[in-house]
């Protein structure tokens, strides 16, 4: 059916919200090291490890780091260097990027002596930063060349190579052990065309075919890699692929969304002196469990480790029953799901609400659906749905999944909408998404505690029968702020699924959770996904859904990164199942982060 459904102007911009502008911070004397915490964006809130409260295993908490534009960066920056200090912050930035590429060296090649490393070097501040790695590189014994891209490069960073013998070459040796991309830093926009340098396709090339082969040429990026649009993370022309980027200051969210999360490899956010400078953003970045009693979790608690203290969205922590609950009072998730033509979709989605914690778990479907999932699950209730009262009982509701055209899950969904009007939770996902008729946005007023489910195909249907070719066009340029458009229009929770997934909401914080799990596009993978929110969302239906749907987001990537460690995707959704409960313990999967 067609869908055009309540239209609202949409206001949203990614601008900063408004806030004073700090003094300069103080630059202390001496370079940048390297993060301590890395944060892979792909678990769950789950077990810490021992010594929690009581005795018991730790609770972990997720953090949200902030994104930043590359003019929020660029104005973070400006009062210190009018001040003079802009020399130090490039050296700081230099220690960084010259550490990682000497560790490795040290893990990859097993030598630093003598390794060949060779730098494109562009002009301004990113060219600066790149040569002075090298000069550190240079120190260290590294075999240091440098590929000078323009004339105008950094004086200062040109001189201090040159003097501790660093040469410029024009052509790239085929020894060459890493390539570092120091071109365009924060200025870098699509439509990039891979400099003309001798040995340099060839050397690209060799990193693609070699991907299992230790010895292959790496990469690494000086802030962004080449080609990559820093702020929406598009790629429209050529583009330099990085093993791992260092970026100083702040994540920017081109790294970490579209096909810029793809080019940028593993993302190490280095500090370098600007960050209180930084204004709080819109965009968050799901980041790497944090042990609630650990010295990291209490730092972050106390705002020291991200800008905007107290105005910082809270950590995600994963909810626990308390001494006196009961099923009632644990929450009861009515889930709408299967068919005759889907029968295995309520079962996936039943089975990862129970693995997920939740007080009951009532499943809706038709008759043979009910009786094969009751021999294989008899911990979950069912019903047709035909009464009235068929969700008195409910905290939330998860609908969609395997219902195909069933008539009656088709009648239950919108039921389902009515019952979530008042400001119930409910998740939409799969089949309902197509379904959903004019009435369902006009004749109920609904809000962001509907969550709207789609993979990159259902949206574009859904933005196709609102008539928004414009945001259908936008998805491809800036995925972000197209969800976040749609969101505002519906005035609902929409969550796009995919390597990077983007959850936005009405007067919400934008959040990104980025992992490397390919084993999650398989059949049956997003109906778990919808159990995992609606068991969540009835535990706690007070909760902010965006809030509740990163943190199923994050779990379900988990029970993929304990399952498929090494990412061959060699599994199917109904593994995911055990894998998604607490009891499990605590991985890290995805891109690694340091925040």
């Amino acid at each position: 059916m067609s869908m055009p459904m309540r239209r609202r102007p949409a206001t949203r911009t990614t601008a900063s919200r408004p806030r004073p502008t700090p003094a300069p911070a103080p630059i202390a004397p001496g370079g940048a090291g390297r993060s301590g915490a890395s944060a892979a964006p792909g678990g769950a809130g789950g077990v810490g490890g021992p010594g929690g409260d009581g005795g018991g295993p730790r609770r972990a908490e997720v953090p949200l780091i902030p994104l930043h534009t590359a003019a929020q960066v660029r104005a973070a920056e400006a009062p210190l260097v009018e001040a003079g200090h802009g020399e130090t912050l490039m050296r700081r930035a230099a220690h960084a990027l010259a550490q990682e590429v000497l560790d490795r060296l040290e893990t990859g090649c097993g030598r630093v002596y003598g390794a060949v490393v060779v730098g494109l070097i562009g002009s301004g501040s990113n060219g600066g930063d790149g040569l002075h790695a090298l000069a550190k590189l240079r120190r260290r014994g590294v075999d240091a060349r440098a590929v000078l891209l323009r004339e105008d490069v950094h004086p200062d960073g040109l001189a201090a190579f040159r003097a501790v013998g660093g040469r410029t070459v024009e052509v790239i040796p085929a020894s060459t052990e890493v390539l570092l991309d120091a071109i365009i830093g924060t200025g870098s926009r699509s439509g990039f065309t891979l400099p003309d340098v001798e040995g340099l396709a060839e050397l690209l090339e060799c990193r693609r075919e070699s991907i299992v082969d230790e010895r292959r040429p790496q990469v690494v990026a000086c802030d962004v890699p080449s080609g990559v649009d820093v702020d929406t993370g598009t790629v429209a022309g050529d583009v330099i692929e990085a093993d791992c980027t260092v970026t100083f200051g702040g994540c920017k969210t081109g790294l970490v969304i579209g096909a810029g999360s793809q080019a940028a490899g593993v993302v190490r956010t280095v500090p370098i002196g600007i960050e209180a400078n930084l204004e709080l953003p819109v965009r968050w970045l799901v980041g790497e469990d944090q042990s609630v009693g650990s010295e990291a979790g209490q730092r972050r608690r106390r705002g020291q480790c991200a800008p905007g203290g107290d105005e910082r969205p809270a950590p995600l922590v994963r909810p626990r029953p308390a001494d006196g609950d009961h099923k009632y009072s644990r929450g009861a998730v009515h889930v709408i799901a299967g068919s005759r033509e889907f029968p295995g979709a309520a079962q996936l989605t039943s089975a990862a609400a129970v693995s997920t914690g939740v007080g009951m778990v009532v499943l809706q479907a038709p008759e043979e659906v009910r009786d094969r999932l009751v021999t294989m699950m008899p911990e979950v209730v069912t019903t047709s749905g035909r009464g009235s009262s068929v969700l008195q009982r409910a905290t939330a509701a998860a609908v969609g999944p395997g219902i195909g055209r069933d008539v009656f899950q088709l009648a239950a969904l919108g039921r389902a909408l009515e019952w979530a009007g008042p400001g119930r939770p409910c998740v939409i996902d799969a089949s309902a998404l197509s379904h959903l008729n004019d009435s369902s946005f006009t004749d109920v007023e609904l809000g962001p505690h509907v969550l709207l489910t789609p993979h990159l195909g259902e949206i574009r249907g859904v933005m196709a029968d609102l008539d928004r070719d414009d945001l259908i066009e936008l998805l491809e340029s800036d995925p972000a702020a197209a969800v976040e458009q749609l969101a505002e229009q519906l005035e609902v929770t929409v969550l796009l699924k995919g390597p990077s997934t983007v959850i936005a909401a009405p007067d919400a914080p934008t959040v990104v959770h980025r992992v490397d799990a390919p084993g999650l596009a398989t059949a049956g993978s997003g109906d778990v996904l919808t159990g995992i929110i609606g068991a969540l969302a009835a535990v706690r239906p007070e909760e902010p859904m965006w809030r509740t749907a990163a943190l199923g987001v994050r779990i379900h990537a988990q029970a993929a990164g304990r399952i498929d460690p090494f990412g061959c995707g060699a599994f199917g959704a109904g593994r995911l199942i055990e894998a998604v409960s607490p009891t499990s313990g605590t991985v890290a999967v995805g891109v690694d982060h340091r925040a």
